[in-house]
């Protein structure tokens, strides 16, 4: 087994330096190709009678007359327009261009520019069976660690206003969550897994409720079922706790190994966190603890800001600071939960003396220095959140995803540490003095450059359509610029083939 393990990393090695020589070569090998083709046209220039066929073309463009020109340039000034119509829509929906996504979709893979972006799934290393952790970006899309259960939290929202909480691709994304890490395998797909893996895609909450008890029905014991009901039918965290009991006892019944650990997870966090909204937040600091004990390699996870946010309600800053000297690493990816706690603790321990006036006469001192230089660190990671810290913009529900150092993040942060902000006396006067001071030019969301391609189809289209209304207004201008250009392209190219002497 260790003789396999030790050949893959080698052929691994092998086929990506075969892969970027490919690449390097494909540049060099597309210039010998067209050299050759060029060689190829002029030694058989005589057998093709390529100058004959170039004289002929002259004489049928000549022949031809300033309406066929008009057409010919109104049809292109049409199509190009269409185009541009087409990417500006296409750029104003989904932010990018359409022919740049595409070219880079189907001819990056051909010249060898892919990037390895997949990344072991948030649970597969629960077993410590995968080593290799892959590089994670911190620009991406993240599970939010503090997510709302949608049956007791997000549908009071619903009630209220008559609106949905959570977008589309927010529940979509959630929907690959879970019927990735929550169903079997295809090879031992069981009943009650291929009705739960349809539950999961179901985009009417009531459907996905329906299938989860067919499930049921199915295999009393599914718990990956009641994990639904929990997250969806519960109207009431008590509620909600309730069935994530029942699913934790049906999920340590099968063997923890594979997707039945990934359950046993999920649901001993969601625990956890039914606890803390309960109130008991001793019982959830220590359901945490013994979590991150159990499975140490799922930092992927995030489950330390959940223990964060639930030291700091409890006000054990001296917990929270360990817990921070852990993770606050730089191999790790950063978040906004780790860089403002740091801030705050760092904040909370000269924030009730802190004076702008007294600071700018005597200066400041070490704590105030190291305090303003862990807000600067925080707010440089995420600019977004001291806004919603400092209620200049109004709070939202936090959705189920988050873009990390984004606003949605900022969102799901301050949603929940506000109030840690607010207990500690003058932490908000000085983080609003230092982003004041520093930040509140550099915090603007930097607006999106117009695609090539938009440009280039505006250009070819006013372009064709100037020469379509030039060629209508004077036609007889146009026909002898049209027979210039045609008698000098023709000179040219029967210099280029004719008969060396």
């Amino acid at each position: 087994m260790a003789d396999d393990n030790s050949s893959n990393p080698q052929s691994h090695g092998f086929a990506e330096k075969l892969k970027s020589w490919l690449s390097w070569s494909w540049t060099y090998v597309c210039a010998v190709w067209f050299a050759m083709v060029l060689t190829m046209v002029y030694v058989l220039r005589s057998p093709l009678k390529l100058q004959e066929s170039v004289t002929a073309a002259s004489m049928f463009l000549n022949t031809l007359t300033p309406k066929f020109y008009v057409a010919l340039t109104g049809t292109s000034s049409l199509i190009s327009g269409l185009i541009l119509i087409f990417e500006w829509w296409y750029f104003r929906k989904y932010g990018t261009s359409f022919i740049e996504q595409v070219s880079v979709s189907h001819l990056r893979p051909l010249l060898g520019g892919v990037e390895n972006n997949s990344s072991a799934g948030l649970f597969s290393s629960a077993n410590g069976e995968v080593e290799q952790r892959p590089s994670v970006s911190e620009c991406k899309v993240w599970r939010n660690p503090l997510n709302l259960f949608r049956g007791a939290e997000y549908s009071r929202y619903t009630w209220v206003t008559g609106k949905e909480p959570l977008t589309y691709y927010d529940m979509n994304l959630s929907a690959q969550d879970h019927q990735t890490f929550f169903t079997s395998d295809t090879q031992q797909l069981k009943p009650e897994d291929s009705v739960m893996q349809k539950a999961w895609r179901e985009r009417n909450p009531q459907a996905r409720i329906r299938a989860a008890y067919q499930a049921i029905e199915l295999n009393h014991e599914c718990a990956a079922a009641y994990v639904l009901l929990a997250e969806e039918e519960a109207t009431t965290i008590i509620e909600a706790e309730r069935l994530f009991k029942q699913a934790l006892k049906f999920g340590t019944v099968t063997s923890p190994t594979g997707k039945d650990t990934n359950l046993l997870v999920y649901i001993k966090r969601r625990l956890a966190m039914c606890a803390r909204k309960l109130g008991r937040i001793k019982e959830a600091v220590k359901m945490m603890r013994d979590l991150m004990k159990e499975f140490p390699l799922l930092g992927m996870l995030n489950i330390h800001e959940n223990l964060l946010e639930a030291l700091l309600e409890l006000q054990a800053y001296a917990d929270v600071q360990a817990v921070l000297a852990k993770y606050d690493d730089i191999s790790l990816p950063k978040s906004a939960t780790i860089c403002y706690t740091s801030a705050l603790l760092k904040a909370r321990a000269v924030s009730d003396k802190f004076s702008p006036e007294a600071a700018s006469r005597r200066g400041l001192s070490t704590a105030e220095m190291n305090a303003v230089e862990a807000i600067h660190r925080a707010v440089e990671f995420n600019p977004h959140v001291p806004k919603y810290l400092l209620e200049m913009k109004s709070l939202i529900l936090p959705p189920e995803h988050i873009l990390k150092r984004g606003d949605s993040e900022a969102v799901a942060y301050a949603f929940f540490h506000l109030q840690h902000w607010k207990r500690a006396e003058g932490a908000l006067n000085l983080l609003h003095c230092t982003w004041e001071g520093t930040f509140h030019e550099v915090s603007v969301y930097p607006k999106k450059e117009l695609p090539f391609f938009i440009l280039f189809t505006a250009g070819l289209c006013s372009f064709t359509a100037m020469l379509a209304m030039l060629t209508h207004q004077f036609p007889d201008l146009m026909g002898v610029f049209v027979k210039a250009v045609s008698l000098n392209c023709t000179g040219r190219v029967n210099l280029c083939f004719s008969p060396c002497i």
